[in-house]
């Protein structure tokens, strides 16, 4: 059974710091892409950031660029989100999601953690 398990969600201030991690268990890690995704109320999810199975190719979304940072541990099967100077547009639902890489309909998301910056 396939698991991508959220944590490091909460509540910050602007201008600090979140880590989020995903755990993944239950798959072949190093031959998914790994994705951040967010979602507000009443809006489509929206892409975040990408990394390769290399670990080595990554994509962030313009709103992003700059201050967060996706990267990955192939050998503890976890990817992760790294984000500095946070607004309040960061504000959402953050999910984790596996596409494989040859079988792009092989795909699986996380339950989501929750992230709020605000004052």
């Amino acid at each position: 059974q396939v698991q991508l398990v959220e944590s490091g969600g909460g509540l910050v201030q602007p201008g600090e710091s979140l880590r989020l991690s995903c755990a993944a268990s239950g798959l072949e890690f190093s031959n998914f892409v790994m994705s951040w995704f967010r979602q507000v109320p009443g809006k489509e999810r929206e892409l975040v950031a990408h990394i390769g199975t290399a670990e080595d190719a990554t994509n962030y979304a313009d709103s992003v660029k700059g201050r967060f940072t996706i990267a990955r541990d192939n050998a503890r099967n976890t990817v992760y989100l790294q984000m500095n100077n946070m607004k309040p547009g960061d504000t959402a639902l953050y999910y984790c999601n596996a596409v494989h890489l040859l079988e792009h309909k092989i795909t699986y998301w996380g339950q989501g953690t929750q992230v709020t910056v605000s004052t």
